[in-house]
């Protein structure tokens, strides 16, 4: 469990906190998706959650890791992957092969197994046939797909993606979700940042920042009943709720 308790961040030189008292448990095996508008502090959320940046105050343990002591973070960063927006920020080496196995030599892993896990992973992701190909002839989704795959072969216990459909196109943003449910089912907690509500809508769970704080955390569809209140807060609505919505006004003034 990644629990996070009274969280407060402010960059060096701003006047206000980022994060503002946050509090919440993320657990395994489910997937949690993480929304709010732009400058609501989602992004300063997740690179907490790995030791990217200290919290200023507050704490953030990863399974009892605590994200503050130095001499835990190697291993807090091996439970806790993450995938960034734009994969190009995370792609280093110069074949798809090489990517996936990247990690994983870091890791110390025997060739053989790295061998194996490689393959997997270019199995699972569809991206046999680009093995020996250059990430960067990649289209946009293969190299979503790329990022996604390098980051899953080193099993973390949690995975944060961080808008990773926002550059895709429908089919591409399909297919990585599809990616990305598959690994939940294997118990792996998925944090998933996204400005789609129809994406939010499968998750198992929705949290709402709004300005530093969070404002709402429960089931999708519960959230997204309070209409008004998410609109407020400047989260999309799903397009069912919105029809509901007019039908419902329709029959009023009936």
């Amino acid at each position: 469990m990644i629990r996070i308790n009274n969280l407060t961040y402010r960059y060096p030189g701003s006047s206000s906190d980022a994060l503002k008292g946050v509090c919440c448990d993320l657990k395994s095996a489910e997937v949690t998706a993480l929304m709010g508008a732009n400058g609501s502090g989602k992004t300063t959320l997740i690179r907490c959650l790995n030791g990217l940046i200290q919290p200023s105050s507050g704490s953030v343990t990863v399974d009892g890791l605590e994200i503050q002591n130095s001499k835990m973070l190697y291993e807090i960063r091996r439970k806790v992957g993450m995938v960034f927006q734009n994969p190009d920020n995370q792609i280093v080496a110069t074949t798809v092969e090489r990517e996936i196995a990247f990690g994983l030599e870091n890791l110390g892993l025997p060739v053989d197994q790295m061998h194996s896990i490689v393959n997997d992973m270019l199995y699972q992701f569809s991206l046999e046939q680009y093995r020996h190909t250059a990430p960067h002839l990649l289209s946009g989704g293969e190299r979503q797909r790329l990022a996604l795959a390098a980051v899953c072969a080193m099993e973390p216990d949690y995975l944060i993606l961080d808008e990773p459909t926002s550059l895709l196109d429908p089919q591409g943003r399909k297919d990585i979700f599809q990616y990305i449910m598959q690994h939940r089912d294997s118990g792996m907690g998925v944090i998933l940042v996204t400005q789609f509500a129809e994406e939010a809508l499968l998750c198992d769970r929705l949290i709402v920042l709004n300005n530093g704080y969070l404002v709402l955390d429960d089931a999708p569809h519960t959230v997204f009943s309070k209409r008004d209140k998410v609109q407020e807060f400047g989260i999309p609505v799903p397009v069912s709720f919105a029809l509901e919505a007019i039908i419902q006004d329709v029959q009023c003034a009936n």
